[in-house]
């Protein structure tokens, strides 16, 4: 199974300069993981889009849309939150946020991804792959 963030899940739905090597790594139809909080993270960034007037109200929600089309269909894995990932975040932000400097979000999603036994962790993100990279998990393709 890989954890994707948020970078990455909504390079899927909303054009960026990451979102050809979406399309090159979704080829193999990967086994993503996708939590309730992965879907509230995407619906905030692609709505945000709109605030920020990258994308039209309109465009959003048909990115929007397409991703909760694609997440009914199974395109992503989905699975519960795991409880026990507010204990690891606490304790990854003991171990890590003096050195890293990581926010709460990126420790929560790695946390996530440890919690639920990722083989690898798929983020555009540069501190929160530091983070991945520091507990263990393979941030490669």
């Amino acid at each position: 199974m890989i954890y994707a963030d948020t970078s990455f899940l909504v390079a899927a739905y909303v054009v960026d300069l990451h979102s050809q090597v979406v399309v090159n790594r979704l080829i193999a139809k990967p086994h993503i993981c996708c939590t309730p909080f992965s879907r509230s993270e995407v619906s905030n960034a692609v709505f945000r889009q709109a605030f920020l007037r990258k994308l039209t109200f309109a465009e959003a929600l048909r990115a929007w849309k397409s991703f909760e089309t694609d997440r009914r269909g199974a395109a992503w894995d989905c699975v519960e939150f795991p409880d026990q990932a507010w204990e690891t975040c606490i304790d990854l932000a003991r171990k890590h946020g003096p050195a890293l400097g990581v926010r709460n979000l990126d420790l929560l999603h790695v946390a996530c991804a440890l919690e639920l036994k990722a083989q690898k962790f798929w983020t555009f993100d540069d501190r929160q792959a530091r983070l991945a990279e520091a507990v263990g998990l393979d941030t490669s393709a």
